[in-house]
């Protein structure tokens, strides 16, 4: 800006100094040339500026997301460790095909067959049963901001009249409540458990063969992150 003010008060002194209207003329021209080129450059300067912000803005986003997805690899971690303790006690079950144990997503579930936990037709949880929910009773515990799902599954063959539940609906409830309960007994924060039957109306096998009705019959416990947080609650002294 200031070459052109310095080119701009050459030319008003030379035309005072007698310079002919031609040379003043062709001096403007090129005053006004250098002018232009000069906005023409700060507006590219601007323009610059505008994408180098912009990009700044894209790198900030990015160190955000690499920041979060670190975050989520070092939850992921905590997760497997979990998985890993779990998978050793329950080695010689995995094994034999009575427990499956799964991890995707931040979500571990345990498969528990029905045989493992319970007599045919009952609730009451026995010796198997109990061994193997001991050693998913010692990977949960101490656990904080987390559910601990237990979810009750039947195939579709009636309870019968005369047995204690009158259809798979009760059956499938007390069966996750009795695992619920063990686990609270065996030290699980009650706060992070939680219980339901679904009856015969999730199978992952056909119920056309004692096979995929044996499938079928089975306990599952998923460990989830939290969704609910207990209210403070004032006690009257």
């Amino acid at each position: 800006m200031r070459t052109l003010a310095l080119i701009g008060m050459a030319a008003v002194a030379a035309a005072g100094c007698g310079i002919s209207k031609d040379k003043y003329d062709a001096k403007s021209m090129e005053a006004d040339k250098y002018m232009k080129q000069y906005q023409d450059e700060s507006g590219k300067t601007a323009a610059l500026e505008a994408k180098v912000k912009d990009l700044e803005g894209q790198l900030a986003a990015e160190k955000k997301r690499q920041e979060a997805t670190a975050q989520q690899l070092v939850a992921l971690e905590k997760k497997s460790a979990q998985y890993e303790q779990l998978t050793k006690s329950l080695q010689s079950q995995i094994s034999a095909g009575q427990v499956e144990i799964s991890e995707l997503r931040g979500k571990m579930t345990v498969k528990l067959r029905d045989k493992i936990l319970f007599p045919s037709g009952s609730a009451s949880l026995n010796p198997d049963g109990r061994g193997a929910l001991d050693a998913v009773a010692d990977a949960f515990k101490g656990l904080t901001d987390k559910n601990v799902v237990v979810a009750g599954y039947t195939d579709n063959v009636p309870t019968g009249t005369k047995g204690r539940y009158k259809d798979n609906w009760e059956l499938s409830s007390a069966r996750a409540i009795a695992v619920v309960r063990y686990l609270q007994s065996k030290g699980v924060d009650p706060q992070m458990l939680g219980a339901g039957g679904f009856s015969e109306y999730r199978p992952v096998a056909t119920n056309e063969t004692p096979e995929g009705r044996s499938e079928n019959r089975r306990i599952e416990i998923a460990l989830t992150a939290a969704d609910y947080v207990p209210p403070v609650v004032d006690v009257p002294k």
